[in-house]
């Protein structure tokens, strides 16, 4: 409140001294400011409109090798320092307060600054070279440094659990996918062969990792083998591997997972011949490699999958009933992703970020109308088959939001969802133009005051017309009866 009083009371000479004091010091501290700038940085320039060098200080001069500010004085910025950006704020009329500029195998620290006039127009720039090199930067380039060995243990760590899976990735939430995920966890501590049974794409290797990854022998790598890929004639190799005296050394899968988990997919493909050989494995934990001579033994926990209905293809002859017995001791059903479509969403969220993680991309997001295209999809090869889709789609949008517009160009076979819009309905012209003229005859009597010739005058129709509407459109009570 004293200072209020003061600055009422004072008197007009007393302000305007005030104010010549206070522009003074105003254009002390430009000149203060860029005397302090200039004596601290490392060297210092300034150019005009086009870009050309107006001024440059000694310490520059230095920096650059030049002797003489003659040579350098009306050259354009680019002549004398040809990476300079500095024409960028020439341009933008804004600051580029922090930037590291090379030049001569040097690194310099840089700010420049826009020059204007009384009106704010842009005449020039300035530049302030701060250091000749980064060792006064070096705390921020220490944090920095931090931050990306931070960054890369978490994509290592990312990388290591897409190899060594959880329970918690496998996502489903109806009561077959948890009842999966709830046997899974309990076998993943025994160590007894396990049948994976479920459609191609479902996960199932990706359940068989989550199972080592929680096993005993974690510790060690697991090795798989997709038996559908492997031609006939080398799958016996494949498996049990080749003796020595027949072909040199030839390692089979059993062999190299020895202390492991060997996981074999499509196990309903496997020959009679070799359904033999594995149920002996499997029983005596000892194989008999391609010509060899006496059986080797092995600590093997072994993990199958197939898509097939076991115990039709033993119906059918197709499959051993004594390997079946065993295998389907512990049996897991994986239900297909139609079956659980409501995880969909947490699904392609999950294989959106596995891909950005991979691939070093920003994380994208689905809208709904993506959402709800891709849950009206028959999905035959399952989550396999998403995670194609999202990485073609991907690959060809830069968009951060995926929409089902993205889809429809990439994917043209996908079903559209017709969306039928409700029929218009057309009014005749005679309630349009009635509904017109009440409207207009209504706010011409409420301007009037309820007084029809000055209505009449404001609607440019006769009074007797006038009448004759009121009448047909029934807005008697809203014309007075007497004209005043």
């Amino acid at each position: 409140m004293q200072h209020d009083s003061q600055a009422a009371h004072e008197t007009p000479n007393s302000l305007s001294q005030f104010m010549s004091n206070a522009n003074q010091v105003y254009h002390q501290a430009v000149h203060s400011m860029f005397a302090l700038l200039e004596s601290v940085c490392e060297g210092a320039l300034a150019v005009d409109k086009q870009a050309r060098v107006v001024w440059i200080n000694d310490k520059y001069l230095n920096l650059l090798g030049v002797s003489d500010s003659a040579s350098v004085i009306g050259q354009v910025i680019e002549d004398v320092i040809p990476a300079s950006p500095i024409r960028q704020v020439l341009e933008t009329g804004q600051p580029i307060l922090l930037d590291i500029l090379r030049f001569n195998q040097k690194s310099f620290v840089v700010t420049r600054f826009p020059i204007k006039d009384e009106l704010g127009n842009t005449t020039g720039a300035i530049g302030f070279v701060f250091y000749d090199d980064l060792e006064y930067l070096k705390p921020l380039f220490f944090k920095f440094t931090q931050l990306e060995l931070e960054l890369a243990s978490a994509r290592e760590a990312l990388a290591q659990q897409a190899e060594n899976p959880q329970f918690s990735l496998f996502i489903g939430t109806t009561p077959a996918c948890l009842e999966a995920k709830r046997l899974a966890r309990r076998v993943a501590h025994l160590d007894n062969t396990v049948l994976l049974q479920g459609e191609a794409g479902t996960g199932k290797e990706f359940l068989a990792r989550a199972i080592h990854s929680s096993s005993a022998r974690a510790h060690k790598p697991m090795f798989s083998l997709h038996l559908r890929t492997v031609p006939e004639n080398q799958l016996d190799a494949e498996l049990f591997g080749i003796s020595e005296s027949e072909m040199g050394e030839g390692e089979g899968k059993f062999i190299r997972a020895h202390g492991s988990t060997l996981f074999l997919d499509d196990v309903g493909d496997l020959p009679l011949d070799l359904q033999t050989k594995l149920l002996r494995v499997l029983q005596k934990q000892e194989i008999e490699g391609v010509g060899a001579k006496q059986a080797v033994k092995i600590d093997v926990r072994v993990i199958v999958a197939s898509t097939h209905d076991l115990a039709e293809q033993v119906a059918q002859g197709k499959f051993r009933s004594d390997l079946y017995f065993l295998l389907n001791n512990l049996t897991i059903h994986i239900p297909p992703l139609r079956e659980h479509l409501q995880d969909l969403q947490a699904i392609c969220d999950a294989l959106l970020e596995q891909i950005s993680t991979q691939s070093s991309q920003p994380q994208r997001e689905l809208a709904a109308c993506a959402l709800e295209l891709l849950r009206g999809q028959e999905w035959k090869h399952n989550i396999r088959e998403v995670r194609k889709v999202l990485e073609q789609i991907l690959a060809s949008t830069e968009q951060m939001v995926l929409t089902a517009e993205d889809f429809y160009l990439v994917f043209p076979h996908l079903r559209r969802t017709e969306i039928i819009a409700p029929e218009k309905v057309y009014r005749s012209l005679d309630d349009v133009v009635a509904e017109a003229e009440t409207r207009a005859i209504q706010e011409a009597l409420v301007a009037s005051g309820g007084k029809k010739a000055r209505a009449a005058k404001l609607l440019g129709i006769s009074r007797a017309k006038l009448y004759d509407k009121l009448h047909t459109l029934r807005l008697l009570e809203f014309a007075h009866d007497e004209e005043l």
